[in-house]
């Protein structure tokens, strides 16, 4: 099958294609080319688009409908998984280790086999917007070990997740779940998780229709932000500090 998919043009300023004209097959697909500039990656975020593209490939953007979500008072964390946390004296920083989070999600190997998604490309473009202050990490320590993280681009009052990882069970959730709390402190609402998977659908993730979605983007994204690292604002939170803050329990 031949897709006919609009060329981005290479000023970096220029608009992107309509989302609500993205193809359905695959679910999403909206336009190829263009590049990974902080200025081209700030407007699709802004407009609802991220690019996801593998090693061989042109840029792609996309922009799926549904989208799926998470509000950030609805993470969840099932009542085994939280008394397992009892027991571990991890912490919690953010803005830390920007860099080995985004390698650490690049080398975890993937259910669907094929590689990274996270190209060096990719890997550079993020680096650069977390230099520029709108790129963060979460990350999940075990003394001076680092055993979960996750990264993702923050644009006005909204934060759009691109990855994480667990290098021990359960890091993933843990930064997932502490991205949630201090975003609901922050008056945030809503974490873009991008495309449903069962896994985030336990942890509490729901699926918006994509107009929903980039009515909620038009009117998030508007809002003041404050640029630069986030470590002085977060410091390093305990385990204790987690539990306390999170919504009830999951089954």
């Amino acid at each position: 099958m031949k897709l006919h998919l609009p060329l981005l043009d290479a000023d970096p300023a220029s608009p992107f294609p309509d989302p609500r004209s993205a193809l359905r097959e695959p679910d999403g697909l909206l336009a190829f080319g263009g590049d990974l500039c902080p200025q081209r990656l700030r407007n699709a975020y802004r407009h609802g688009i991220f690019p996801w593209y593998s090693p061989g490939q042109p840029i792609l953007w996309w922009s799926p409908d549904p989208r799926t979500v998470f509000a950030s008072d609805g993470v969840h964390l099932s009542r085994r998984f939280r008394r397992q946390l009892r027991a571990r004296r991890w912490t919690i920083t953010a803005d830390t280790a920007f860099a080995t989070v985004v390698t650490a999600c690049a080398d975890m190997p993937r259910k669907e086999g094929g590689g990274t998604w996270i190209t060096p490309e990719m890997h550079a473009a993020y680096l650069a917007l977390h230099d520029l202050g709108h790129a963060h990490a979460i990350e999940v320590w075990d003394d001076e070990t680092l055993v979960g993280g996750l990264y993702g681009v923050a644009l006005g009052h909204m934060f759009f997740a691109e990855s994480m990882f667990s290098a021990h069970s359960g890091g993933s959730k843990v930064a997932l779940a502490a991205l949630a709390v201090i975003l609901h402190a922050w008056g945030w609402p809503w974490i873009d998780a991008q495309v449903e998977s069962p896994h985030l659908l336990r942890m509490g993730a729901r699926t918006l229709p994509r107009a929903d979605f980039l009515a909620i983007c038009a009117q998030q994204t508007a809002l003041p932000e404050t640029t630069g690292p986030w470590h002085e604002r977060i410091g390093r939170r305990s385990l204790e500090w987690l539990l306390a803050n999170l919504p009830p329990a999951s089954h």
